[in-house]
């Protein structure tokens, strides 16, 4: 039987667009009358400045550029933040989305299982580009001297399958470059030495779009509204409904059309790992300043072994909402990630950001609360228990609905008349003084971390230590946590709270409802309070943190990093 690398696979399923390739000058869909094919020429018009890279800078021919299988740009390995393993240039066995085309807001790669023809082509364009920078006038390179040695030397870049332990393969190539000849040229001046070039020899076209794989059968054509049509090519090849788009992170089930499809909300994986069992996930992104990044992407020595972190960093939103990995599985959250719904006993989520200095002030309004449900409202360290109300331990501090009952280390005591119902808005303030150390005005960096891969991204993987870090908790001497209800002061409710960084925290009993205003605009903006900041500003503040957290990592640790 012959041998096969994923000839004609569903994997190979790229997500695109409407916009077609802009070198193209002319329609390429036969069969269409003349207002079609001037509404495809139309289209093909794409503004030069929306073609360049995130940087702003144009192609780099020969270094490791990736294209947007929607909006056809390319993009420079070091401009991407996604982890894209070992590459190489004018490959085309993978399916990417930038930024502005991810439904999701952040970058997906996938690499893609090459056929044969996809090996042999970014092989021979590898070869050519060689030649070129060598300043030799050919494009016709030996089967047996050129380009079966690189295939062999490149494997694991050409493609994801396992190296192969026999040399079959190389009777696979050799069927292969002698049967799509609408992909390869053939000359063969000495008898048993047969070269091979491209019959396109444009490599500003070679990649995952490039028409004339597409038209050979090689990678999945494209229909007009960017959904996968049949080529009538391929073996095992499926024919796909005319609209249905491929959302990179996003599963498809069976009949789901990809407009209708639930896209993740403001950028956070939908499919991801939650904070529990003495662990806590941390997602991450690739670093573009990291030292030895490139290096690192080129190396085949680092195949299978764990990822280095410093590498990688923080992903940080710009915007603070409920973050949908650090709460109670249970908790149901809206699209928008402002509002929540409890679910049967006490259970807590809290907000992406928090703060370690200075006055703060966010809003909560309940929406609903029925009878026998209850909240409790207020600010909560990272170790704080997600299956336990606010309050419960060290790590938080609440004020309850029922009785208007304050709570810290499941102690409740008296704090205000009534508590409060449904339709009341809550204001939370805390002012946290400056910390006496230098040490702990920034966050600690996690690119000493380990990362692990879920559902395609990275996360950095941190173990709680409670019961250690419970025991070296020190009040910070002059903080102080208010409750407003309806824009009136309840007293100070804390003072001297535990030394930590805080977030925004909420815990339901039941289905009670409530929705987040985190600012800057407030229902009730608190009355006598000077100088402090609504919790939206903590999203910039906290990424200048974690910026010159990682630089201070980079810098103390130069030279120690490994070499690859």
């Amino acid at each position: 039987m012959a041998d096969k690398a994923g000839e004609g696979t569903d994997e190979a399923q790229l997500m695109t667009g409407e916009t077609p390739n802009r070198n193209e000058g002319e329609s390429t869909d036969a069969g269409k009358d003349d207002g079609d094919n001037a509404a495809t020429e139309e289209s093909m018009s794409v503004d030069e400045e929306s073609s360049e890279c995130y940087c702003g800078k144009g192609r780099n021919l020969g270094t490791v550029e990736i294209q947007c299988g929607s909006c056809w740009r390319w993009f420079h390995q070091e401009c991407i933040g996604c982890y894209l393993g070992t590459v190489i240039p004018f490959m085309t066995n993978y399916q990417f989305a930038c930024r502005g085309c991810s439904p999701s807001g952040l970058e997906n790669f996938t690499k893609k299982v090459s056929s044969f023809s996809q090996i042999c082509y970014t092989a021979i364009a590898n070869l050519n580009h060689q030649a070129q920078l060598n300043s030799e006038v050919r494009s016709m390179f030996s089967r047996d001297r050129e380009i079966i040695p690189f295939i062999d030397k490149q494997w694991e870049n050409l493609t994801t399958q396992s190296r192969r332990t026999k040399q079959t393969w190389h009777a696979t190539v050799a069927k292969t470059l002698s049967k799509d000849t609408e992909l390869f040229t053939y000359k063969e001046d000495n008898l048993g030495d047969p070269h091979f070039g491209l019959t396109l020899n444009d490599l500003f076209k070679v990649g995952p779009l490039c028409d004339v794989l597409k038209q050979s059968g090689s990678v999945p054509a494209v229909g007009k509204s960017g959904g996968l049509v049949d080529s009538g090519k391929g073996r095992g090849y499926k024919r796909k409904a005319p609209d249905s788009v491929l959302l990179p992170g996003v599963k498809q089930k069976r009949g789901d059309l990809g407009p209708t499809t639930k896209l993740a909300p403001h950028g956070y994986p939908l499919e991801h790992p939650f904070n529990k069992d003495g662990y806590r996930y941390i997602l991450a992104e690739s670093d573009p300043h990291a030292p030895n990044r490139q290096a690192f992407d080129e190396s085949l020595d680092w195949a299978g072994k764990p990822i280095p972190g410093y590498l990688y960093r923080t992903f940080l939103g710009t915007d603070v909402l409920f973050a949908l990995n650090d709460r109670a599985p249970q908790l149901k959250i809206s699209e928008d990630r402002l509002s929540v719904t409890g679910e049967k006993g006490y259970s807590m989520v809290r907000a992406t950001h928090g703060v370690r200095r200075g006055a703060w002030y966010f809003e909560v309004n309940i929406d609903e609360m029925p009878q026998d449900s209850a909240t409790r409202i207020g600010w909560s360290q990272s170790l704080g228990n997600l299956q336990a109300p606010c309050g419960y331990d060290k790590f938080s501090y609440s004020f309850r609905s029922r009785r208007g009952t304050r709570f810290h280390q499941s102690r409740g005591k008296h704090y205000c008349e009534g508590g409060y119902t449904e339709g009341d808005v809550l204001g939370l303030f805390i002012h946290l003084p400056e910390p006496d150390s230098p040490g702990k005005l920034l966050p600690n960096t996690f690119k000493d971390r380990p990362l692990v891969k879920f559902k395609s991204h990275l996360y950095y993987e941190e173990k709680d230590h409670v019961a250690e870090t419970e025991k070296s908790l020190k009040p910070l001497m002059g903080s102080q946590i208010i409750m407003y209800k309806n824009g009136s002061s309840q007293g100070i409710a804390f003072e001297d709270v535990f030394e930590g960084v805080y977030y925004p925290a909420i815990s339901l009993y039941k289905n009670t409802k409530v929705t987040m205003n985190f600012g800057p605009d407030f229902k009730y903006p608190p009355q006598g309070l000077k100088d402090f900041k609504a919790m939206s500003e903590a999203a910039s503040q906290t990424m200048v943190e974690y910026a010159l957290a990682d630089i201070i990592y980079h810098v103390e640790n130069e030279g120690k990093l490994p070499e690859f």
